[in-house]
């Protein structure tokens, strides 16, 4: 049986985290090198900072991307799951899976050139198409 578009977009949200990983994550290692990204990230060994405070603004700016799309997943899986369990899925629950994998794909270069408050207006998109989701099926 074909997958449901809510699944397909799971599915996609998951490999648009690896890129996201991927464009973070190659370039903090150019920047810092190896020793320090693949250390346990100890204070000492990172002469008292934390990661994110030694990478540039961008790359620093990427990093924190990919850990808002780790947060924003879990609640878009959530939704997901409940829309998929419950056989619940409608072109409405459809259109805000769209609207939520375009949402975080914009969230990036948004992040990353500092576009305000435009950013915070992408997030609120993916956000609000997921708490629609889950109010969709529970009504």
């Amino acid at each position: 049986t074909p997958m449901t578009h809510e699944l397909t977009i799971l599915g996609l949200a998951g490999l648009l985290q690896a890129v996201q990983f991927a464009l973070m994550a190659i370039p903090a290692n150019l920047e810092l090198g190896m020793g320090k990204t693949a250390s346990p990230r100890d204070p000492d060994r990172m002469g008292g900072k934390t990661m994110l405070e030694l990478l540039s603004t961008k790359i620093a700016r990427l990093a924190r991307a990919m850990n808002n799309h780790f947060e924003a997943l879990i609640l878009f899986t959530l939704a997901v799951v409940v829309i998929e369990l419950s056989g619940q899925n409608t072109q409405f629950t459809a259109a805000c899976a769209i609207a939520y994998i375009i949402a975080r794909i914009l969230y990036i270069p948004a992040y990353y050139f500092g576009w305000t408050p435009w950013r915070s207006v992408i997030w609120f998109i993916g956000f609000g198409a997921t708490i629609a989701m889950i109010v969709s099926t529970l009504f």
